[in-house]
């Protein structure tokens, strides 16, 4: 038990080293995760965490924080799972809710926050590199090599969320048709508890009712959160298009200037990138105080992490026995390949902005060279471009 204890404590503090350390979205946090999580202390074998990673793609929700998360399971059982996710959530939370009430602040005052304006290169150069790391690990045959480009050109020209989900089950379908090739596993009858999935769906209803009857800023955020955490596949960057039309063209909680500030500032932040909801959160109840802003980044920033959290308890106690069938193992090959593509996807979509700004595309590739052959830690990376925003 003692040894436990403190190996559980030792993996906690790994969490919190990713939470303050990992830049750049769920395509980098992904590589991250292999280089701690695997290579340096062992929780979970690479294809393990792979495994974990494609089934968290089938899920809507934050996919690192969901595979993250079910780590902690595998690890300690779910109440170091728990511990795990509020680890994780908690300093991008801390930061982003402040950014929030700060920003409030400066607009009153109109100074600039043009010093955050070599981030977003930095981050598609981050998760160029994360795209290059996951093609390499998982992209060994043809029939893979092919599943990834189609991927990533149907996710390049079809812009809608529900496109995620489409590709994730025609790239495993593709490859369970040869699921003869992977030796059978005596397998013990699936037990599938069912408690987390009524639960989601019980907030899911509750809140949407409670959204309904109530005048208050703050449910609302909560229901509209919950229900954007239940639809969204393809992580953070799928999630921006949608707080953006609801909540600055549909409802005009911020403006946006005010949103596109936040933007800029998620991208220095370490942690999750669904952390911009208690930004959003934030910004949305400044007629209510700082107190009534840190409530709404609270209530945001819970509205969307729940869903994912209630799916991921619910599918992983039965994953084990699920993956032994060996028409499910033999879709992971495609899931992997398709996830690869998404991600080679999101590294060009998030550079197409840049236009002909090549500054930009500089910094891009410098931030790619610095993490493929100099090995400089994504940290440092970060604070160099905020430090070079401040001087110029």
């Amino acid at each position: 038990m003692k040894v436990k204890k403190v190996r559980y404590i030792i993996f906690l503090k790994d969490v919190l080293i990713l939470a303050i350390s990992a830049f750049g979205g769920p395509q980098a946090h992904i590589a991250m995760m292999l280089d701690r999580m695997v290579e340096k202390r062992g929780y979970i074998d690479e294809k393990g965490l792979l495994e974990l990673h494609a089934l968290c793609q089938f899920l809507p929700g934050p996919t690192s924080t969901q595979t993250l998360t079910a780590i902690g399971f595998k690890v300690g059982g779910p109440n170091l799972a728990y511990l795990t996710l509020l680890i994780w959530i908690l300093p991008a939370f801390l930061v982003m809710s402040t950014a929030g009430v700060m920003v409030s602040l400066l607009k009153e005052q109109d100074i600039s926050l043009e010093f955050t304006r070599f981030i977003q290169p930095m981050a598609v150069g981050i998760v160029a590199y994360s795209a290059y790391r996951i093609i390499k690990k998982v992209v060994k045959t043809r029939i893979a090599l092919i599943i990834m480009l189609l991927s990533s050109i149907a996710s390049f020209f079809f812009k809608t969320p529900y496109v995620f989900p489409i590709i994730i089950l025609i790239a495993g379908c593709i490859t369970a048709i040869d699921y003869k090739r992977h030796e059978r596993e005596e397998k013990n009858k699936i037990d599938i508890q069912w408690s987390n999935f009524f639960l989601w769906a019980g907030v899911l209803v509750f809140a949407a009712l409670l959204g309904t009857v109530t005048e208050w800023k703050g449910i609302r955020l909560f229901e509209n959160f919950y229900r954007i955490g239940s639809l969204i596949f393809g992580g953070g960057q799928v999630l921006i298009p949608f707080m953006y039309t609801e909540f600055v063209e549909f409802k005009e909680y911020l403006s946006s200037e005010e949103f596109l500030s936040g933007l800029g500032l998620v991208q220095a932040v370490p942690g999750p990138v669904f952390s911009i909801t208690a930004f959003v959160g934030s910004i949305s109840m400044k007629d209510y105080g700082i107190t009534g802003q840190y409530l709404g980044s609270f209530l945001s920033a819970v509205g969307v992490f729940l869903p994912g959290a209630f799916l991921i308890f619910f599918v992983i106690r039965f994953w084990d026995e699920l993956k032994k069938f060996r028409i499910v193992k033999a879709s992971l090959d495609g899931v992997n390949a398709g996830s690869a593509g998404m991600v080679l996807t999101a590294a060009v979509l998030l550079a197409i902005p840049s236009g002909s700004n090549y500054l930009d595309y500089f910094i891009m590739i410098s931030t790619f060279g610095l993490l493929m052959w100099g090995k400089v830690p994504t940290p440092f990376i970060i604070l160099g471009g905020l430090a070079l925003g401040f001087i110029l």
